[in-house]
């Protein structure tokens, strides 16, 4: 497997160690993914971490000229069904997540059985999410996710705290309170390095893989 890294900043830096510590092929690692050889992009996995708005106007490309795509870029939810239908209309194979950190996507599972097991039994939710100030994005797309994950298990909406501050690379804590009790379901990372392990663990999945797909999906089954 080869792999262009699209986004050369600190989660493409991070991604780019992981993958020479496997022994895999980094083709290019680029700030402009349109400018890259389309013989070469045939040949490649295109890992994304870059920003809504990039990706936005790069999707197009990617879906067309590569060999597979994992995105790992948050932020445009209200284009999904376009791009969806890009990379199927190229039959690209395609991998996204809000998070690719392994721990996040267990704590995803993790509050699916917890807001389920408590739903009609008073419980009101709430999400905090903190991270570093170079953040773009509040709030997070993973706390998003955990909302939605909320919302369709307890059946209630739970409002999200956003916090920036120093370097923090991501904390999620989930909170369910009832007159009689609290619960709590936290992911601390302690830096980029789970995110980026993930999405490499995605791109090899992309092998032999068809059509759109979540990772979460992917990896519990």
């Amino acid at each position: 497997m080869k792999v262009v890294i699209s986004g050369y900043g600190r989660m493409g830096h991070m991604v780019e160690g992981v993958l020479l510590g496997k022994g895999i092929e980094v083709a290019e690692c680029s700030e402009d993914v349109c400018s890259i050889d389309p013989a070469l992009a045939r040949e490649c996995v295109c890992i994304d971490f870059t920003t809504p708005d990039a990706f936005k106007a790069n999707y197009k490309f990617i879906a067309s000229a590569f060999k597979a795509a994992v995105i790992g870029t948050t932020g445009w939810n209200d284009i999904f069904g376009d791009v969806v239908a890009e990379f199927e209309k190229h039959g690209t194979p395609m991998i996204y997540a809000s998070n690719f950190s392994i721990g996040v996507n267990a704590v995803f599972a993790a509050v699916e059985k917890v807001s389920e097991i408590l739903r009609g039994h008073g419980y009101v939710p709430h999400i905090e999410e903190i991270h570093h100030v170079h953040k773009l994005d509040a709030p997070s797309g993973t706390a998003k996710a955990l909302a939605q994950i909320v919302d369709e298990g307890l059946g209630i909406r739970p409002d999200i705290t956003s916090v920036r501050e120093g370097e923090v690379p991501g904390t999620h804590i989930v909170k369910f309170k009832s007159e009689v009790d609290k619960i709590k379901v936290t992911h601390e990372a302690f830096s980029r390095q789970g995110f980026a392990e993930g999405a490499v663990a995605a791109a090899l999945m992309t092998e032999g893989l068809t059509g759109v797909h979540e990772f979460k999906e992917i990896l519990l089954g």
